[in-house]
């Protein structure tokens, strides 16, 4: 990583390293990193020491005085160790890029609507406890409440890494607040992870193959609406997929959004069904079977979060909906790790 960090270095004292300024942003980004990494990696190591030098002492003076010392500074350099551990992890092709999510409210009207809009908290809440950004790129609100769907990309490095955990279906278990019998309900809504990918050769796509539409857009809670039918939604024939994108003021812009978002997704499908080619996929393609879901929030007869790929579970549900999910995505990280060396 030392190696690495000096090769990006050399790269931004080149003359021409701002020629590409989004290019030379990525690098600096990259480079700020394994920076962190590094000077993380550096201060484990000094603590260590440290800890060492501290048990070598109270074994020449035969002393008890160094051990609640030696005991807590073991503690907090075994957290701090596991934390850096779950960053080896990310190995994946993609997982240090941004991260397309996309949330969609199942079956069940203004209960599923709210739903969704309670994950997009949760979401936009992790992002920011982890000093990411995101912009919303796509918002379908009802007139009701809550939201059909939204889709946002979250900038940030290794955002994709942690959030592809969260891909698949979420359910929660509530006395619901729309029902005035006080009756429980079960709502549902599916979350869709796939990597930001500027470019690649890796897909061609026929024109053919495209249906594209255009409508109007409008901002979240129906603000700010634009009179142009600006908005995109690209659907590729062949797969079923659809993306779509509303968040530049350009049709264009929207378009050329919209296609990178597809060209991603279907990178992903082609690697998921262990494809060569994009058209060996055909008819409909369904990335979020319903009725498997991930994870499940009940909050009666009792409080859980269950994850129940990986077995983790929390009482904390509040803390969870407040964007703890750390635990979570480690497990998951975790799991991945042990069955691709098994």
């Amino acid at each position: 990583m030392r190696e690495k960090i000096n090769e990006l270095q050399e790269k931004t004292l080149k003359s021409d390293f701002w020629d590409d300024s989004e290019k030379a942003q990525e690098i600096f980004d990259e480079l700020n990193s394994m920076k962190a990494d590094v000077e993380k990696y550096d201060e484990i190591s000094e603590k260590l020491d440290e800890v060492m030098i501290m048990l070598e002492l109270s074994k020449e003076e035969d002393s008890e005085e160094y051990s609640k010392d030696i005991e807590k500074s073991l503690e907090k350099l075994e957290k701090d160790v596991d934390e850096f551990k779950i960053k080896t992890l990310l190995v994946g092709e993609y997982d240090k890029n941004n991260a397309i999510l996309s949330i969609h409210s199942g079956a069940g009207g203004t209960e599923a609507q709210d739903w969704a809009e309670m994950l997009l908290r949760m979401y936009t809440r992790w992002i920011s406890s982890k000093n990411y950004s995101y912009e919303i790129t796509d918002y379908n609100q009802d007139t009701e409440g809550g939201i059909k769907s939204v889709s946002l990309k979250v900038k940030g490095m290794n955002a994709y890494g942690f959030l592809k955990s969260e891909k698949g279906v979420h359910r929660l278990v509530r006395i619901s607040p729309f029902d005035q019998q006080k009756r429980r309900h079960t709502s549902f809504a599916s979350v869709d992870v796939f990597p930001e990918i500027k470019e690649s050769s890796e897909i061609t796509i026929d024109d053919k193959d495209l249906k594209i539409d255009t409508y109007r857009a409008s901002g979240a809670g129906g603000q700010h609406v634009n009179m142009t039918d600006s908005a995109v939604r690209i659907t590729h024939i062949p797969t079923g997929v659809t993306v779509q994108c509303q968040s530049e003021r350009s049709q264009i812009a929207n378009r050329k959004y919209a296609m990178d978002m597809l060209i991603a997704k279907l990178i992903m499908i082609k690697e998921e069904e262990k494809r060569e080619k994009i058209e060996d996929i055909q008819g409909k393609y369904n990335q979020i079977a319903w009725g498997s879901q991930i994870r499940s929030y009940v909050f009666q007869p009792y409080t859980l979060v269950k994850d129940h790929r990986t077995n983790y579970e929390t009482p904390q549900v509040q803390d969870v909906l407040d964007g703890d999910l750390d635990q979570f995505m480690t497990s998951f990280l975790q799991k991945q790790s042990t069955e691709k060396t098994n």
